[in-house]
């Protein structure tokens, strides 16, 4: 399995518009065959910061999650109005 956290750091007047872009990222998320676990979280020190946390079954089906219409319209969107940070690791 995969776990992916992809750190955002957001400024306050982008933020509403970056958590919907995330929202909706995540619903279409857990539909996608072999989403394990996909969720949005926030600093409870830094508001400026979220966290998406992301599991996958395996690296194909991260692939076609990478690919997906929604994934490339909705980090498109969160890249343009925030800095991202993607950390990987496997399990």
């Amino acid at each position: 399995m995969l776990r992916l956290n992809c750190f955002i750091q957001v400024s306050g007047e982008h933020r509403p518009e970056v958590i919907a872009a995330a929202k909706r990222l995540t619903e279409a998320s857990l539909k996608q065959d072999g989403c394990v676990a996909y969720d949005i979280f926030e600093s409870a020190t830094r508001p400026e910061v979220l966290m998406i946390c992301e599991t996958w079954r395996d690296q194909s089906a991260l692939d076609a999650h990478s690919a997906s219409d929604v994934f490339v319209t909705e980090v498109g969107k969160m890249r343009s109005l925030a800095e991202m940070k993607l950390e990987t690791f496997e399990f």
